[in-house]
């Protein structure tokens, strides 16, 4: 079939082919197009980007191997990309949002927290401190909230953070409350 004096798979692959850059271009700059997807889920350009993929390869491919007409490839790829594009939203995408929330700390979040001194904190001096979270250890500097040497192994509680350093006091788990 011609469309526009121009054969059909070539339209469908001169599609798929400037879909294709446009994906690899918004790997790099997509965080400008986020934006965009925010308020509007179906303006999403990561789903607008691979329906038009899906349609493009599928509708090519069908045209290639099928003698069916046109219309009927042209209907086929749209349904076969809405397929696959409701799929990719379902089980990639929104799973993916969901955790890389959950998998995010702040620095106030560790205040009240408890954790283990790695390399001992001398008298006025700093150490470290390791704390276990649901994304695994988190390693931080700590210094004395009380400006006192804390031994290596000793179970400490954080009560306040100033530039990325934990201010610590020892902390005894079996009575929860800080050791004097």
């Amino acid at each position: 079939m011609m469309l526009f004096g121009v054969e059909i798979q070539t339209i469908y692959l001169t599609v798929l082919i400037i879909s294709g850059c446009l994906i690899i271009l918004y790997i790099f700059f997509g965080d400008i197009l986020d934006a965009v997807g925010e308020g509007i889920a179906f303006l999403n350009p990561t789903l607008l980007l691979a329906f038009i993929v899906f349609l493009s390869s599928s509708g090519y491919v069908l045209e290639l191997i099928t003698p069916l007409s046109s219309l009927l490839i042209l209907i086929l790829s749209v349904s076969f990309a809405i397929l696959l594009d409701v799929l990719l939203n379902f089980f990639v995408l929104i799973p993916l949002s969901t955790a890389e929330e959950s998998l995010v700390y702040t620095e106030e979040s560790l205040k009240g927290r408890v954790g283990k001194i790695i390399i001992p904190i001398p008298k006025d001096g700093f150490g470290e401190i390791v704390i276990d979270s649901k994304s695994g250890m988190i390693s931080r500097p700590a210094a004395s909230y009380e400006n006192n040497s804390i031994a290596e192994g000793t179970e400490v509680l954080v009560l306040e953070i100033k530039q990325g350093v934990l201010y610590v006091i020892p902390y005894d788990l079996d009575s929860e409350m800080p050791v004097n």
